[in-house]
Formats: structure tokens, C-alpha cells, sequence
């Protein structure tokens, strides 16, 4: 990489990631906006018919596992592959995965298991290019910039941008095509979706060499800046592999007991979680070192709470945006899926004025440390909850449609305590990792997204589980509110401790 070029103060090589992961970014979240009205469509329109509940689980179980594969591919990156192989299967990959997707809209119910086969594979391949491309792009941001360089926050949030144009454009193409009443078809948006990761893995491929040898294999160590044949015939085996594994793995599900799939699970994350415990004990040298890495634990438990919350978004927020919501203008109604652009478009809105806002704070010492933001996202995540609690009341049992505004206020509170926790958390792992170990650590991070999206999907059950307990109502959005207040104030409490352990890093 050469450093004097760059763009608006930062290297040239930022803005080929920033553009890789936003054709990533509307792959994943054009998909995530059509997937509950997928599964809960009729089947006459090429949906699956399911009740909300099964739909729900269905989509907690793929958006907690696109972040637990992020861990294996964080380990292969810092093992033996790098970055950018990693990334170049995952974009491969997911594209194949799209397109799996697209072909169960086109099965016939009258077919329902080959097409829920169908499906699932394409679900699984989704969740495998997943885990090798998200981990590995976000940690190529952090290798451009030394850990103290006052920019590097402010790269995170550009990149964030990046994401959340992608975010954007997604569900906007992607929700058009499927749900427009003239032509719309399921199919039409996932292979938009897949066309949008193929042009992805292009510009990558393409502007490759911004990155100079940043990403490449361990092999190298920054010898050469370039891939060999053999390493593209390797991405070429890896992508392969892993369709082929997954067929197999859907199919064997079909013929071994529950009870043997289940222990197949817990075994697997019972050994994975071992080797990273070791992984992570191998590589962590001295106090300062293991300080670092117990700040990023912690902070791991808050942000499973942040995205228990904020991942309502593709789950009830969308059933209350298709059901509760007044989304007729004149003769025209507005799509269920647009109302997952708003997170996006607010993101594009406000990330430069938050990166703005960390600088300037930085010049007159008043930026806040990184526990004292991740405090400030969850109270914020809280605040948007209150408001949905009442928009809901509103809605007198679901009886009475509201106005939609309801829900853009959400989404963008919602959106205030995310660029306060989501970039600023990419960058302290980066920056808080021993050197060996980034990618096993951001893939650590990826989990608890994991773990936050899984609880996300449990939410309305305990509240439901806890109304029982109880024996009064436990409304869904005011339970939610309550607890994330509680967990906010938890981590005001704590940060300057949190802040001492970072020894010396903001």
C-alpha cells in the first residue's frame, strides 16, 4: 500500500473495502428484508406458508449463525489463508448461495421438499460465505492504520457508510422486484441480490492493488503483494468444498434422529469454543495484553444486549411494519420490505456527523472513551423501545393502523445508538487484539452478534414466558426498553474500570 495516496485524508485502499462491503452488504440485507415475507408468503405466490412463529425461529437461527461462522473464518485468515482469500471465497460463495435461494421461489409447493431442500442449502451456503467474508474485510480497515492514529475511528464510521449503503440499496432493489404488484417475483430479488455480490467480488478483484500486502497469507509476510495461480486455484477448491459440504449436510439431516443432529451441534460448538479459548490463551502475552482482551469480553456481553434489541428490526419490526402500519399513499402502497432502508439511510445521514463529532470532541479532550459510547448505544436502543411500547399501544391490540412515521422514529433513535457501539466496537477490537490473533478476535466479535440475534428471536417467547410467570401482561417493546435501560446504566457504572484495562488505548 502506498501511503501517500489517499482520499479525504485516508488511504486509497479504505474506498476499494468500503465499496467491496457495500455490494456485500446489499447481497445480505436485500435477502435478510425479503426472508420472513418469503416464509410467511403463500404458497401460490412461491412462498412457503409458514405460521409467524416458525418463521421467526427460522430466521433467528440463519441471522445467529452468519455470525458464528465469522469465527472460523477469522481462523483461517490468521492460520493459513489471509484476508483476501477468505474474502474472495465468501464473495463466491454467498453469490452461489442467492442463487439457490432464488431457485426454491421457483419450485412449486407441490414439491415442498425439494424445495425446502433447496432452500436450506442455499440458507447454509449464505451462512459459510458469510463467516469467510465479514470477519476478514472489517480487520484489512484496521491493518490500514497504526492503533493510536486519531483517524482510525473515523475510517471505521466511513466504512460503516459503506455498509449501510449497501443496507440501503438491498432491500430497496431487491424488496422492489419481489414485491412489485406489475412483475414482482421472489426470485427477481435474490438474484438481484446475487448479481450485487458477483459485481462485489469484481471490484475487489479489480482494485486490488490499493491494498499493497495487506491481506495477504501468513506465507508471505508481506513479501509479495499479488495472489498466485495456486492461490486462486485454492479459493476455487475452498468455494467447492463448501457447496458440497453443505448439500451433504442438509441431506444427512433428513435421515439421522433429532437426537443425534443435536449432539452433532453441541458438540461442534462445544469444540470450537475450546480451540478458540486456546487459540486466545496461546497468543496473549503478558498483563497488558490480557487486559486488552478482557475489556473485549466484557464488552462482548453488552453488545449481545444491543442486538438482542436492535435485530427486532428484520423480525417484529417487519410483521408490525406489514400489519400495523397505514402504508397506503393514494392508489400506491408502500412495500413491507422499504421500511428496512430507513436504518441505512439514517446511517448515511448521521455517520458523518458522529465521525465529525469524535474528532472535534478528540481536539478539546472530551471524546468519550469506548465503554462510555457503547453505554450511550444502549440507552439510546432503550429510547427507541419506549417509543415502540407506545406506537404499539396505539395500535389497540393491532386493531387500528398507524402512521408509519412511528416507525421511522424508531429506526432512527435505533440508528443514534448503533453509530455510537457498531464501528466504534469494530475498531477497539482491532486496535485491543494481540497481533496474532485480530481475526480470531473479530470473529469472536462476529459471535456476539451471533448470540445477539439468537436472543432477538427468543424476545417475544420470553415475554410471553415471563407473562405467564407473572400472571400479567408483559408487553414485547416495553420489556425490551426496561432491560436495555438497566444494562446501559450497568456499563455507565463500570467504564472507568473498562477504561483503566485498555492501557493506555481510547
Amino acid at each position: 500500500m502506498n501511503p501517500k495516496k489517499t482520499i479525504l485524508g485516508h488511504p486509497t485502499a479504505l474506498f476499494t473495502l468500503f465499496a467491496t462491503e457495500m455490494w456485500e452488504r446489499f447481497n445480505y440485507y436485500g435477502m435478510r428484508a425479503l426472508l420472513m415475507i418469503y416464509l410467511t408468503g403463500n404458497l401460490a405466490t412461491g412462498g412457503f406458508g409458514m405460521d409467524e412463529d416458525a418463521a421467526l425461529i427460522i430466521y433467528g437461527i440463519f441471522t445467529s449463525l452468519v455470525y458464528v461462522t465469522p469465527i472460523l473464518g477469522g481462523i483461517l485468515a490468521d492460520k493459513l489463508l489471509g484476508q483476501r482469500k477468505t474474502i474472495y471465497i465468501g464473495a463466491l460463495t454467498m453469490a452461489i448461495g442467492q442463487v439457490l435461494l432464488a431457485y426454491s421461489a421457483i419450485i412449486s409447493g407441490h414439491n415442498m421438499e425439494f424445495k425446502e431442500s433447496i432452500f436450506y442449502i442455499g440458507l447454509g451456503i449464505l451462512i459459510f460465505g458469510n463467516g469467510f467474508f465479514k470477519p476478514n474485510i472489517s480487520t484489512m480497515v484496521g491493518e490500514l492504520y497504526e492503533a493510536n492514529d486519531a483517524r482510525r475511528d473515523g475510517a471505521f464510521t466511513i466504512f460503516y457508510m459503506g455498509i449501510n449503503i449497501g443496507a440501503m440499496l438491498g432491500p430497496f432493489i431487491s424488496g422492489w422486484l419481489a414485491e412489485n404488484d406489475s412483475f414482482g417475483r421472489w426470485e427477481y430479488g435474490f438474484l438481484a441480490a446475487a448479481m450485487a455480490m458477483i459485481v462485489g467480488f469484481l471490484w475487489f478483484f479489480f482494485s486490488r492493488s490499493a491494498l499493497g500486502t495487506v491481506g495477504m497469507p501468513p506465507k508471505y509476510k508481506g513479501k509479495i503483494d499479488k495472489l498466485t495461480a495456486k492461490d486462486n486455484m485454492e479459493v476455487f477448491t475452498y468455494v467447492i468444498a463448501i457447496v458440497l459440504a453443505i448439500v451433504a449436510t442438509v441431506y444427512m439431516g433428513k435421515i439421522i434422529s433429532p437426537s443425534a443432529r443435536n449432539i452433532m451441534v453441541y458438540s461442534i460448538l462445544i469444540l470450537g469454543a475450546l480451540y478458540l479459548l486456546q487459540s486466545i490463551v496461546r497468543n496473549t502475552r503478558g498483563k497488558t495484553e490480557w487486559s486488552r482482551v478482557g475489556v473485549i469480553m466484557v464488552l462482548v456481553v453488552f453488545n449481545v444486549v444491543f442486538w438482542s434489541g436492535y435485530e427486532q428490526a428484520g423480525g417484529l419490526f417487519n410483521l408490525f411494519a406489514r400489519d400495523s402500519l397505514d402504508r397506503n399513499l393514494g392508489s400506491w402502497t408502500i412495500p413491507t420490505t422499504w421500511f428496512q432502508m430507513v436504518p441505512a439511510i439514517s446511517v448515511v445521514l448521521f455517520a458523518p456527523v458522529f465521525s465529525i463529532l469524535w474528532v472535534r470532541l478528540d481536539r478539546i479532550k472530551l471524546n468519550p472513551n469506548t465503554p462510555v459510547k457503547f453505554a450511550w448505544g444502549i440507552v439510546l436502543l432503550s429510547l427507541g423501545f419506549v417509543v415502540m411500547g407506545y406506537a404499539n399501544d396505539l395500535t389497540k391490540g393491532g386493531t387500528t393502523l398507524i402512521n408509519p412515521m412511528w416507525l421511522v422514529l424508531v429506526f432512527v433513535i435505533h440508528t443514534w445508538g448503533e453509530l455510537c457501539l457498531s464501528p466504534i466496537g469494530l475498531s477497539m477490537v482491532t486496535k485491543l487484539s494481540p497481533h496474532k490473533i485480530v481475526s480470531t478476535m473479530m470473529g469472536v466479535w462476529m459471535g456476539s452478534f451471533a448470540a445477539g440475534n439468537f436472543v432477538a428471536s427468543q424476545m417475544k417467547a420470553i415475554a410471553n414466558s415471563l407473562e405467564n410467570s407473572l400472571g400479567r401482561e408483559v408487553p414485547v417493546y416495553w420489556f425490551i426498553a426496561v432491560e436495555t435501560a438497566i444494562a446501559g446504566g450497568i456499563l455507565f457504572l463500570i467504564s472507568p474500570w473498562l477504561k483503566k484495562m485498555m492501557k493506555g488505548l481510547k
